[in-house]
Order: C-alpha cells, then sequence, then structure tokens
C-alpha cells in the first residue's frame, strides 16, 4: 500500500494504518485528547485562576486546533491527491455516509448515557436537561442559539461545541473542494493558486470574529460557529497540499515553534482563559496562534519527517490511546465529574489537578476502549 493510500485510508476520527509514518498522525490524536482532559481538569479544581501558569493550563485546550486541523489535513487530502493525479474526486455520498457512521454510533450513545446520568445527579445548573436539550444536543445543533450558556448546554457535554463546529466543517468540505478545485483552479493541478484560494478562505475568521464582536444582530452561540475556527481546518488542508507538492517539514523546527507559540498565547494577549475571548483583538491573536501551533504540531507527521517525534507518536501506547482518542473527548468530562465527587471528593475548584488528571485517565481509558469497540466501523 502507497503512502497515499494509508493516510487516505485515515479519513476520520480513528487510524486504521500500521504505516509507521501514517500512525504518527494516530498518536498525535491521543495528545490533543489528553491536552483537552488536561485543561478540564485545571478548570475543574479552580486552577484557571493562578496568574500565568492558570492561562497555560486553560491553553491546553489547543488540543481541539489539532484535532481541526488534523481533520482538514485528512479529509482534504483525496480531493487533493484526485487532482494532482487526474483521477476523479471523492464520491460525496460515500464521504458523507463515512462522517456518519463514524461520528454518530459512539456520540449518540455517550449523549444518551449523559441525559440519563444525569436525571438521577444533581450536579448544578444544567439548563440542557430537557427534551429539547437532548434532541438539540442529539443533533448536535446545540449551538445556534441566543443565551448559549441557558439554552441547550448540558453539563457532561459542555466539550460537544466542538464536535458541532467539527460536523459543520465535514458538511461544507466537499463544496469548498468544489470551488477550490474546479472552479479556481479548473480542474487542472495548479499548488500555488490552490494555496492562495485557502488563505484567501483563512480570512472568512478574521472577518467573522470582527462581525460577531461589533455588532448584536447575530445570536451569542455565533462565536462557535465554524467560520470562527475555520482557519484551523485550512491550517491542515494546506498541509495536505504542501504534502502532494513534496514539501518536507521537521520536527527539530516544527515543534520549538509550536512550543515557543503556545507559551505566547498563554499570555493576556489571547484573553481571559475562556473559550471565547471578550475583545476583539484577543480573539484575534487566539485565532492566529491556535492555527500556527496545530499546524506546525502536524507538519512535521504530515511532511515526511520520520526522527523521533514521529517515532514517539507511533509508538504502541500513543497509536492505542489515539485510536481511542475520539472516546476519550466523548465521555472525559462524564468520568471527571463522577471522580472527582464519588472517588477523590473534591468540592468544585479544588483538590490536585495531577490527581484529578490521572484518576479520570485510569477510569477513562477502558471505558473508552469499550465504547470503540462496541461501536467502531468494521471493514468489509
Amino acid at each position: 500500500m502507497t503512502l497515499s493510500k494509508e493516510v487516505a485510508a485515515q479519513d476520520g476520527l480513528e487510524s486504521v494504518s500500521k504505516a509507521g509514518h501514517v500512525a504518527s498522525l494516530t498518536g498525535i490524536r491521543a495528545v490533543a485528547a489528553l491536552l483537552v482532559m488536561l485543561t478540564h481538569a485545571a478548570y475543574s479544581t479552580g486552577n484557571y485562576t493562578h496568574g500565568y501558569l492558570g492561562l497555560v493550563y486553560s491553553r491546553m485546550e489547543v488540543g481541539v486546533p489539532i484535532f481541526f486541523a488534523l481533520s482538514g489535513f485528512l479529509l482534504f487530502g483525496p480531493w487533493v491527491r484526485a487532482a494532482e493525479s487526474g483521477g476523479a474526486p471523492p464520491s460525496v455520498r460515500r464521504y458523507t455516509w463515512h462522517r456518519v457512521r463514524r461520528i454518530m454510533p459512539a456520540y449518540a450513545v455517550t449523549v444518551v448515557v449523559a441525559y440519563v446520568l444525569y436525571h438521577f445527579r444533581m450536579a448544578g445548573p444544567n439548563p440542557g436537561h430537557t427534551w429539547m436539550g437532548f434532541l438539540r444536543n442529539l443533533s448536535l445543533t446545540q449551538i445556534y442559539t441566543d443565551h448559549y450558556l441557558f439554552s441547550y448546554l448540558h453539563q457532561g457535554l459542555t466539550q460537544m461545541w466542538s464536535l458541532a463546529v467539527e460536523v459543520a466543517f465535514y458538511a461544507v468540505l466537499p463544496p469548498m473542494a468544489y470551488l477550490l478545485l474546479v472552479v479556481l483552479c479548473r480542474r487542472r493541478w495548479r499548488p500555488r493558486l490552490l494555496l492562495t484560494g485557502l488563505a484567501v478562505l483563512a480570512l472568512i475568521t478574521p472577518a467573522w470574529l470582527i462581525l460577531v464582536h461589533t455588532t448584536d444582530f447575530l445570536p451569542d452561540g455565533s462565536r462557535l460557529w465554524l467560520p470562527t475556527y475555520l482557519s484551523w481546518f485550512i491550517g491542515g488542508m494546506m498541509l495536505a497540499v504542501l504534502q502532494s507538492m513534496g514539501v518536507r517539514a521537521y520536527a527539530l523546527v516544527c515543534v520549538p515553534l509550536a512550543v515557543a507559540c503556545f507559551f505566547i498565547v498563554s499570555t493576556p494577549i489571547a484573553g481571559a482563559p475562556t473559550t471565547s475571548p471578550a475583545e476583539l483583538r484577543e480573539a484575534l491573536f487566539k485565532a492566529a496562534f491556535y492555527a500556527v501551533i496545530a499546524a506546525l504540531m502536524i507538519a512535521p507527521l504530515a511532511l515526511g519527517d520520520r526522527g523521533l517525534y514521529a517515532k514517539f507518536l507511533a509508538s504502541r501506547p500513543m497509536v492505542f490511546l489515539g485510536e481511542i482518542s475520539y472516546e476519550i473527548f466523548l465521555i472525559h468530562l462524564l468520568t471527571m465529574e463522577l471522580v472527582m465527587v464519588e472517588v477523590l471528593h473534591f468540592p468544585i475548584y479544588t483538590g490536585s489537578i495531577v490527581l484529578l488528571f490521572l484518576a479520570t485517565f485510569v477510569v477513562t481509558v477502558p471505558l473508552a476502549w469499550l465504547l470503540h469497540r462496541s461501536t467502531r466501523v468494521r471493514s468489509g
């Protein structure tokens, strides 16, 4: 199997390839999922308020941009390779079916379990725990509302806003590919023009941020809609084009740059430790830095570096965690709340971030594996 076919087979939230280079793209999913878990452990134990260190903990949400950029790279890749080879583009019907069956089984189970669990648990304000909240969360439309925090937000599913954004990207990717490869590039392999088109589309993010921060006719949930994060996906899409151009990137350069950018964006330049910064300037900095960090973390894996960074991420433990990273993402808030209250007995916003993270990890991983095994797509 060629490298391009291996990457094409790895076009979803889980990896199926055994090749070391592609396995590293699965391993980095583990990094992204664990970063998301760590930032939620920091929030739950009250560490967001600890000055610069609190901002560092909050910026570990950069795991979400890594997921987004990886989706952009893997899902746009088949269109890029078809354009390069002159072959037929991917079937939109097949692509859509694969997205639905990859995402929805495990997600639906998680939503049902969350609603049943919190029917019997009193755990603070839970405005989403209604029949309409259930339908909105199940259909991933909970972010398309005004007064988002008081409408359909379910306590055990607060992280699912990012999955709603991911699904929105799945929906717009085929028309974006048509616009870029058919309308702009005239069905010819013109990679520089394609990169230019992607760069122009990335400007939708700052334009949208300006709109939502300077007007009030949109619902407040609009700050969580796809245009806010489109540049993160486009960073990955650009990597797909660069890969077909034969461009190389090296971890020795990319990873230190990503780490430096992370500590810069962890200053107040990107605002308070919240998902959506209050000020336009902060939102623009955050969007730009996160796009760069995510692209730099993936670039060596996508563009041919087979050094220690790729080998570590292709190791068996990292690939195992990467293969269940989607399920870890889905259930970790449910398990974290149960661990914090029932096992560690930490009052909210107190306790050890390390203990909470480790205990949540120990409980979450086997449950995530079970969810993965029971809902995964089987070949054949």
